[in-house]
């Protein structure tokens, strides 16, 4: 980047760019970096500075930055085929060939058919539409509601923001769509039960059932959870829960829907989250690590429970009104197929869940040393730093409070890249970072904290 193009691009950044869950006002006096360039787990800005990407993209870059086979594979369906539509009468062969391969890797979870969308609020909208009218079909229309949980963040089209369970995501646009409820979910850190982790996952279990019971569960058409709460705080659930939730749903004759956004194809250290809780849910959400945020593209998977309802003559009904212009974009589907095999080939869950059991051990190290680091949890290479005011009463930093983002700047102008959310540092960087590179995170880390002592 020249140092023309660089001085317009820093002049434009904030000017007519709406950056998303950030405050217009305050991006003018601090505004955000400008990244140029990435390779493996390294990203440069447009000044040539070079950062170990923690953020990876958004938790999505899961193959890493700079794979040329994904940018061959995009490559040549634009010189083949740059578009064509799913819609009646036509189709396209990489949207064929994406949906046969995401139904042979999630076999395991019975998943037999695919919606494609390009994101994750366009997977999660799919997942809620699919089972609104799967209990229509099953000709039980007054099952429309879905209770999820607090801390869950399920995208922010109007149906999965209905579903999140945190204020911040909901209260500018209320009110919001009918039918949906949370109720508590296993927060180890924080929860006014216990912290016994399986005493905690049957009290919210029961919690879960007893709502069920008062709404009526013949109201509800599903459960949608993450097999692991991204952005609600990286909450890594007891190993009894999903499985209760598995339960639960058949107990009641409900549909479970895992929103694997995040957690699919290996952040959690398996290639799916609910495949590492040994759960088979109804309907899966597909998204960022689909195609490692090379290009947009999501999907939402159905086991042959649902699919079976279209497979009946229910006339106009049993039309699949749902659908995007670029579902099943043959560019993005390209993408997803090479970025799905370098996962596969290169055995990304598995090197996720190594390196993540290393990264937690190594950050635990410096929670003994630092005061203000309150927790640190996370499962495979998804981890969250709590930082606390006190270890005690954990207190936490508001967003208010000036620590947190002292401790991630500091980290960014050590070569670091980090995203803070209030009081929690995010750790999801692309899932072929080295134990070498954890080595040099730590190092920064323990130099931030110490040089700004709480």
């Amino acid at each position: 980047m020249n140092s023309s193009n660089s001085a317009w691009l820093k002049k434009h950044n904030t000017v007519h760019l709406m950056h998303p869950m950030q405050d217009p006002k305050a991006l003018q006096d601090n505004p955000p970096l400008i990244i140029d360039s990435g390779d493996g787990v390294y990203i440069t800005d447009i000044d040539g500075r070079r950062f170990i990407d923690l953020q990876g993209g958004l938790w999505c870059v899961n193959a890493g930055y700079g794979r040329q086979e994904i940018v061959d594979a995009v490559s040549r369906q634009m010189e083949q085929l740059a578009y064509y539509s799913l819609f009646p009468g036509s189709s396209n062969p990489a949207a064929i060939a994406l949906s046969q391969k995401l139904t042979e890797i999630a076999a395991p979870e019975g998943m037999v058919k695919v919606s494609f969308g390009l994101g994750g609020s366009d997977a999660v909208e799919s997942a809620l539409k699919i089972a609104r009218q799967y209990w229509k079909l099953e000709g039980q229309p007054e099952k429309y509601k879905f209770i999820s949980l607090y801390n869950g963040y399920h995208g922010l089209n109007f149906g999965g923001m209905s579903a999140c369970g945190g204020i911040a995501w909901r209260s500018s646009y209320e009110p919001l769509m009918p039918g949906f409820i949370q109720v508590e979910g296993p927060h180890l850190y924080r929860n006014p039960f216990t912290q016994d982790p399986e005493e905690l996952a049957e009290i919210c279990a029961q919690i879960m059932e007893r709502q069920i019971e008062i709404q009526g569960a013949h109201t509800i058409a599903a459960i949608i959870a993450e097999p692991i709460q991204g952005a609600g705080g990286v909450i890594v659930p007891p190993a009894s829960y999903w499985p209760r939730l598995r339960q639960i749903a058949d107990k009641y004759g409900l549909l479970l829907i895992a929103d694997e956004v995040i957690t699919g194809l290996g952040r959690s250290g398996s290639l799916f989250g609910s495949r590492g809780w040994g759960v088979k849910p109804d309907i899966m959400c597909l998204a960022k690590g689909i195609s490692s945020g090379y290009v947009p593209l999501s999907a939402t998977l159905v086991n042959q429970r649902v699919a079976s309802a279209w497979e009946r003559d229910a006339g106009f009904t049993s039309v699949y009104m749902h659908g995007y212009t670029y579902s099943g974009h043959p560019v993005s589907c390209a993408a997803g197929l090479a970025a799905i095999d370098i996962v596969l080939r290169e055995n990304l869950a598995d090197n996720a869940a190594r390196v993540g059991d290393y990264f937690l051990g190594r950050l635990r190290e410096l929670q003994e040393r630092h005061r203000a680091i309150g927790d640190v949890r996370g499962k495979g290479l998804m981890i969250a730093i709590e930082l606390v005011k006190d270890r005690q009463s954990k207190e936490p930093f508001g967003p208010q409070d000036a620590y947190p983002l002292a401790i991630s700047e500091g980290c960014v102008n050590s070569g670091v890249m980090l995203r803070t959310i209030v009081n929690k540092l995010i750790i999801s960087p692309p899932l072929t970072i080295t134990t070498e590179q954890v080595d040099e995170v730590i190092e920064v880390l323990d130099r931030v904290f110490a040089a700004n002592p709480w």
